[in-house]
């Protein structure tokens, strides 16, 4: 039987341009478990290392993205705080796609439609990997924190809790 061969998206096409490497985790998902924790279990990651992508909507700078564990809370008001806003709002579901090029649960901070300004907690800065969506339900890709810095330009912050 032959193994079905995996298209690349467009993040893993990025990393790949600018010769990072990244480790594949795939996991069979369902509609109705989308969520980040749900991934980390299905692909063997731990919640600690599975970071999520949430898109936000500042009332200064308009968009911007946060990428925090699976098994975290985003605090809007300390991601205000650290993006410059008075005020942050969750994007609505139904403009993710419009916004990212992403879909729900597919949704991968490397290689939007438009460079966002993204925050990553900070706790990521001391692990050895970091797991995010690689672009489609499915499939999440590992890489070095400091390289996912790198590839979104991204700022450590302090905006999540447990």
């Amino acid at each position: 039987m032959k193994k079905k061969k995996l298209t690349k998206t467009n993040a893993m096409r990025i990393l790949e341009e600018q010769y990072i490497k990244y480790e594949l985790y795939h996991y069979l998902w369902k509609e109705d478990h989308l969520d980040a924790k749900t991934a980390a279990i299905a692909a063997g990651v731990s919640k600690e290392n599975m970071y999520k992508t949430l898109v936000a909507v500042g009332d200064k700078t308009d968009i911007l993205i946060a990428c925090l564990p699976s098994n975290h809370e985003i605090n809007l008001k300390a991601l205000a705080k650290v993006s410059h806003n008075k005020k942050v709002t969750m994007l609505p579901m139904k403009d993710l796609e419009k916004v990212t090029g992403y879909i729900r649960g597919g949704c991968s901070p490397v290689g939007m439609i438009k460079q966002y300004p993204t925050f990553i907690a900070e706790d990521a800065e001391h692990l050895l990997e970091v797991v995010v969506s690689a672009g489609k339900r499915g499939v999440q890709m590992g890489l070095k924190p400091n390289e996912l810095q790198t590839m979104t330009k991204g700022i450590f912050a302090n905006f999540s809790s447990v």
